[in-house]
């Protein structure tokens, strides 16, 4: 008996098994669907920053149930960075290759000197290219954001 109050009395207050059953089985479904917005987002308005969100929003939904330390098991604040990085980078290299190579900034049809395809073809890919850029940086800023928020500012003294 004095076993099972001491479980109880170390258990944090608003734990839930239901709660964290569900959010475990909806994250894999809401970040394929994040995955999914980001993919298609070249053939309509926007995607990426859309898609961002909801997969940022994943890994917030796993904080709220479970805790913010569960989060760092599955992407660290180093991993974090280093994709929201790349995703500028992504979005701006790709941007400054097409000025480069004699378009215009974010004129898709210059990358063709690279790789011959039709014009069409490479603005279709171009955009495709930004919108994963454009993806990984706001899930990182949405993430890193709730982060900071959620501690009171206190992320670079460990937690």
């Amino acid at each position: 008996m004095k076993h099972l109050q001491e479980k109880a009395q170390s258990k944090p207050l608003g734990e839930s098994l239901i709660v964290q059953t569900a959010v475990r089985m909806m994250i894999p479904f809401i970040q394929l669907f994040g995955l999914y917005v980001i993919v298609h987002g070249h053939y309509s308005p926007g995607g990426g920053f859309q898609g961002g969100v909801v997969l940022g929003a994943s890994f917030i939904l796993m904080a709220l149930a479970y805790d913010l330390q569960k989060t760092f098991g599955y992407i660290s604040e180093r991993t974090n960075a280093i994709l929201g990085s790349t995703g500028a980078l992504i979005y701006t290299g790709t941007a400054a290759l097409c000025a480069v190579l004699g378009g215009y900034f974010l004129d898709y049809s210059a990358l063709a000197k690279i790789i011959p395809m039709n014009p069409i073809d490479w603005r279709s890919m171009g955009i495709f290219l930004v919108e994963v850029g454009v993806g990984l940086a706001v899930m990182n800023i949405m993430v890193s954001l709730f982060w900071d928020i959620s501690s009171g500012g206190k992320m670079d003294e460990g937690l």
